[in-house]
């Protein structure tokens, strides 16, 4: 006889699970992340390895320490690791020391993640806090941005291969209106400086977009609110509807719009309160941007996390089944 298993209700079947999720945007980040390897070559794809192996086995270490058995951990493994170290390594600039995601992934999964529960229990996201850590510990490497080449990967001669600056971004000039790169360029990432692997191409991001929603991992709205407020803040910020596109399709924005903000641990519980959390998100982005002139994605969504269980104890979701009352109708009114 099998064990008596006793949860709270409503006791409904799916056949989503959280290892089905995290698969489906392992796959959604395959086109960036390909394109990611593509523009800036090799050492991209090893940060990436070297961040993805630290985070699953800083998981598996964590659990064998507090007791775990090996076969229970192969058992429940649900590639929530997977995905942060993944996302942490395309976050990182593409010539950072690599020894950057190993301390990176390590802070995410252990401090962030395990310390607080493990997968559903964390409050902010891992990935996202571990690279706020590295950007606070090694501001000098993670400020370096490169500049991406289509020859990055199969380098026909030394000038092909994707260098990298140290400083602020070629965001800012963006930021500020003064920047001649087209919104072509920005949105095929050709020629754009970018300080993320994974943020350059954003084809790529929008293929990854379009198969999370089909797959229904992912409400299609919340994404695009956050984006389309951002882009209509610095509109009124510059006063110029023509700073809508640059805006948007410059920096880390899009990616983490898709990516990192939908997070369903870290976003409100109701419709609702995610249109609020990701229009707060849209536009705390957009006035940090136009305050500071540099990238500011990464501590917004942190800063919002903090704001979840504020706006989940003021739109309270309806009861499973409930149904309004209907109003009795009297005679002769």
């Amino acid at each position: 006889m099998g064990k008596l298993v006793i949860s709270n209700t409503p006791h409904i079947k799916s056949k989503s699970s959280t290892k089905r999720i995290m698969i489906d945007v392992l796959i959604a980040l395959l086109p960036a992340f390909v394109m990611g390897i593509v523009y800036f070559g090799w050492y991209a794809l090893l940060l990436c390895a070297i961040s993805l192996i630290t985070c699953i086995l800083a998981e598996v270490v964590y659990l064998l320490i507090v007791g775990e058995k090996i076969k229970d951990i192969i058992r429940k493994f649900d590639f929530t690791s997977a995905v942060t170290g993944l996302l942490l390594g395309m976050n990182l600039p593409p010539e950072c020391p690599w020894y950057l995601p190993i301390i990176g992934g390590i802070f995410g999964i252990v401090v962030v993640k395990m310390l607080f529960g493990g997968t559903g229990k964390n409050f902010v996201n891992p990935a996202i806090t571990a690279r706020i850590f590295l950007v606070l510990s090694f501001a000098s490497f993670m400020t370096m941005w490169g500049e991406p080449s289509i020859g990055a990967l199969f380098p026909l001669d030394s000038g092909a291969t994707s260098g990298a600056t140290s400083g602020a971004t070629a965001l800012g000039p963006i930021l500020q209106g003064s920047s001649q790169m087209s919104n072509l360029d920005l949105f095929l990432g050709t020629g754009v400086g970018a300080s993320a692997i994974g943020e350059t191409c954003k084809v790529a991001l929008i293929l990854g977009y379009i198969y999370l929603v089909i797959r229904k991992v992912i409400d299609f709205k919340y994404p695009l609110i956050y984006v389309g407020v951002t882009g209509l803040m610095m509109v009124i910020y510059q006063g110029n509807i023509n700073a809508f596109l640059p805006s948007i399709l410059s920096g880390a924005l899009i990616f983490a719009a898709i990516f990192m903000a939908t997070d369903y641990v870290t976003t409100p519980n109701t419709t609702l309160g995610n249109i609020v959390y990701f229009a707060l998100l849209g536009i705390l982005t957009a006035t940090l941007r136009h305050l500071r002139g540099t990238e500011s994605v990464s501590f917004c969504i942190l800063f919002m996390n903090f704001f979840v269980p504020l706006i989940d104890r003021h739109i309270v979701p309806k009861p499973f089944g409930f149904k309004k009352a209907k109003k009795e109708v009297k005679d002769g009114k």
